[in-house]
């Protein structure tokens, strides 16, 4: 059977340049970088280019890249990190559709008293800036807003939601966990202060991660016991993860434009395929500003998971939301913050392509889905065919 995989928001597939770059340290190269010896010393300079691979990657130097082991340690350093070192009690302020990498800690931050403000969404997924500049003038705020959404794509602005914050007297992170290596991301045209990305977002494996922290930005570990990472990460290096997530950096940097007018055609051709066949569908999300890569669609009076299970069946694989929280039957709280109409919101689907994607795949899914929505709607308890 055709093996189909439309679900890269979720996690990608190692890239064969990337698992060329990191075989050596799973096999000779196994010393530990932070030994004198040659074992280390031969290690630990692989270390350092895979640092200035990602630095490069996203306009930074590179002493401002700590490798993590997850996108989600990242965005808890970045938040309760700066939150313990700063001087003084500071608000919080985030959306209501981060990831729950975000959410999560922004609940414990709530739990231990402070002031957690989660800014609305427009029915396109866009944040209101009015209401992010009432909140600034509260008092001094770490405010965590995402690059791009994981299950529609939109991309926030924030180049000019970091001004504001700046402005302000703010601190600024953006998870940019799900834009780094779909679009361009260049912190010499932004304020922000730290930045989370992933490895297994971009072809690299899962298991390594990096947070940049602009120099002079006070942040506390959250992993202690060892010196690494300039005291700001205990424990030993994922050398093989590290080489790999610098090798991924370097290969997106290379095709990044070109890869994304590819993907954004084809996506928008399945996109026009499925509006044209299935009758009764949404596109969720600002169609205008969103990752090339992401199609998030509702079909109406149909479940979103019997849609998956049937594709699955025929070699598709997509998503209903964030890897993170599948397996549940409760709609997405990104789709539900953008007021989706609860017929619609249960039978959204988030396709998501990558470079290894092509017409054939989607000429495939165009044949197959329309067939599928059809059959459950005849069976569906909303009583529409």
């Amino acid at each position: 059977m055709k093996q189909i995989y439309l679900d890269n928001n979720a996690t990608t597939a190692v890239a064969p340049e990337v698992l060329e770059a990191m075989t050596p340290f799973l096999k000779e190269l196994w010393g530990n970088p932070s030994s004198m010896h040659v074992f280390g010393g031969q290690v630990r300079r692989h270390v350092e280019r895979a640092r200035r691979q990602v630095a490069d990657f996203i306009g930074a130097d590179q002493p401002e890249i700590v490798f993590t082991s997850c996108g989600t340690e990242s965005n808890n350093m970045a938040i309760l990190g700066t939150m313990e070192a700063a001087a003084e009690r500071m608000n919080f302020i985030t959306t209501r559709v981060e990831h729950p990498a975000v959410l999560e800690p922004a609940r414990k931050l709530k739990g231990l008293g402070f002031n957690v403000i989660e800014l609305d969404v427009d029915s396109y997924g866009q944040i209101d800036l009015g209401q992010l500049k009432r909140y600034l003038g509260q008092g001094p705020a770490l405010v965590s807003i995402m690059w791009a959404n994981n299950e529609t794509g939109v991309i926030f602005p924030i180049r000019e939601i970091a001004e504001m914050v700046k402005g302000a007297g703010g601190i600024m992170h953006t998870d940019a966990v799900q834009a780094a290596g779909k679009i361009p991301i260049d912190l010499r045209g932004t304020k922000a202060d730290l930045l989370s990305l992933s490895g297994h977002k971009l072809h690299a494996p899962k298991g390594v991660a990096a947070l940049y922290i602009r120099r002079g930005t006070r942040v506390a570990p959250l992993i202690h016991g060892g010196h690494q990472e300039f005291g700001k990460r205990g424990g030993t290096e994922n050398v093989p993860g590290i080489v790999a997530l610098g090798k991924a950096c370097e290969l997106s940097a290379d095709s990044i434009s070109e890869e994304a007018a590819r993907v954004a055609a084809l996506r928008d051709r399945l996109q026009e395929g499925i509006l044209k066949m299935c009758p009764d569908t949404r596109v969720n999300g600002d169609q205008t500003r969103r990752l090339p890569n992401t199609l998030n669609i509702s079909f109406l009076y149909v479940e979103g998971e019997s849609i998956l299970y049937h594709l699955s069946d025929l070699g598709v694989a997509a998503s209903s939301g964030s890897a993170c929280t599948s397996g549940s039957l409760e709609p997405s709280h990104v789709i539900r913050a953008m007021g989706v109409p609860f017929i619609a919101a249960h039978g959204s689907i988030r396709f998501s392509l990558s470079r290894y994607n092509t017409g054939d795949d989607v000429d495939y899914v165009l044949e197959h889905l329309p067939p599928i929505i059809r059959k459950l709607r005849s069976i569906s308890p909303f009583g529409r065919m």
